[in-house]
């Protein structure tokens, strides 16, 4: 397999004048320019002695505060004898930084969040049946992991701006509760995916799409989920993604933004429509990234094990890139996906046999790909042996695109 692309059309070295909003957005996104959110390892030896002391000063009060004898976490025993330590200092630790390592503060959080969670049913709730089958894999949904191995949950809001499904979720106080409760379920499904131990993979990543977004409608719900996750899951988000980020949302961040820490700063990343496929694939590989972001996730894809990985590539402004994927038997089945985020450029597929005299078959006719095309998925049995070769032809844009892509071949029930 190799891949070629003909040398780019010339263009003229001009940058196009930045918008009102293109403005905002920069200033919007400055900080994510410096040093990214580096999380906690957890290691006892990391930690700087004044941490240290007042982990221990935590343990203290917790043993003679608490009236559980058993108060756990998560599975995770707090309290010994029964605490594995490097488990419980994990959570005890997310408390203390969530708190800036104050420990009464840390401690009456700590004490909230375990009573809160024995009245909400929190350990039970990822088995519980809550009726929202259609907003799963819609409207807040774990879906594979990033590069460095956190899941991600994917949160979109616009299936609301429709005022029937609206009424149906949120229509009175009743239904906002089970509401929360089903968003909350979500949450603990992936703190399940989490190791919640010293060295490994103890946060996960959001990623919220604010296209179509009815603000004023979901502020109440929004204010709900927000009090919920920031006093009983601390220090459970490494990243926070804003994919489809619109115009006021930019302009109210860079007005907050001096008033935030650093350190909660270095968790955001804001990405406007149209870059969405770009954002997503600086943290997550484009097999584990939705079809709707420009990724080669499916729905139907996440109960048949891990995805097959894919090959990444850019099409520059201007370029015409051919994949080929040689070596193909007579007889051999080849099945592809192939994505360009926001596509906006022609596309097509050819068969191309070896043989002299045989003539190339046109598998996809050249077609424009709209920019919210979803990945293809296809195949092709070869009567000859010969090669398939994808092109795409971004030769009247000016704008650089992600893309990736992959393939199978079967040949008599063998998998090349």
């Amino acid at each position: 397999m190799d891949s070629s692309s003909p040398s780019p059309i010339s263009l003229p070295d001009q940058k196009p004048k930045k918008t009102f909003v293109d403005s905002l957005m920069d200033s919007a996104t400055t900080p994510h320019r410096t040093p990214s959110f580096k999380e906690d390892t957890y290691h006892l030896h990391n930690l700087k002695p004044s941490e240290k002391k007042a982990l221990q000063e935590l343990k203290d009060k917790l043993t003679t505060t608490s009236d559980d004898d058993n108060a756990s976490m998560w599975g995770i025993p707090l309290l010994p004898p029964t605490a594995t330590t490097e488990k419980s200092d994990v959570i005890l630790l997310k408390f203390l930084r969530a708190r800036d390592f104050r420990v009464q503060d840390s401690l009456n959080m700590l004490l909230k969040c375990l009573s809160w969670r024995k009245d909400f049913g929190a350990d039970s709730i990822v088995e519980e049946d809550l009726g929202f089958k259609e907003l799963e894999g819609l409207v807040a949904y774990m879906n594979g992991y990033d590069r460095e191995g956190h899941p991600v949950c994917y949160n979109a809001y616009g299936v609301f701006k429709d005022k029937e499904m609206y009424e149906k979720i949120f229509g009175d106080n009743d239904k906002l509760k089970k509401f929360l409760r089903w968003r909350v379920q979500v949450l603990e499904r992936g703190i399940k995916m989490l190791h919640l131990r010293p060295g490994g993979i103890n946060s996960i990543i959001q990623v919220t799409d604010l296209k179509d977004m009815p603000k004023r409608e979901l502020r109440v719900a929004s204010n709900h989920i927000l009090s919920l996750f920031q006093d009983n899951y601390p220090e459970m988000v490494a990243r926070k993604i804003f994919i489809n980020v619109p115009w006021y949302f930019s302009m109210l961040y860079s007005m907050f933004s001096p008033f935030l820490t650093q350190r909660t700063k270095s968790k955001f990343v804001l990405s406007k429509e149209g870059n969405v496929a770009e954002t997503l694939y600086k943290y997550i590989r484009p097999e584990d990234v939705p079809v709707q972001y420009g990724g080669l996730s499916r729905p139907s894809d996440l109960n048949n094990g891990p995805p097959k990985p894919a090959s990444e590539f850019t099409v520059k402004g201007g370029e015409k890139v051919n994949i080929q994927i040689e070596g193909i038997e007579a007889g051999a089945t080849i099945t592809w996906d192939i994505v360009v985020g926001g596509w906006d450029l022609e596309y097509s597929a050819e068969y191309v046999p070896i043989a002299n005299g045989s003539y190339s078959i046109a598998v996809e006719k050249t077609r424009k790909m709209g920019p919210t095309e979803e990945a293809v998925h296809n195949s092709y049995t070869a009567k000859e042996a010969g090669k398939l070769v994808l092109s795409v032809d971004n030769s009247v844009s000016r704008k650089r695109k992600v893309a990736s892509y992959r393939y199978l071949v079967r040949k008599s029930g063998v998998v090349m």
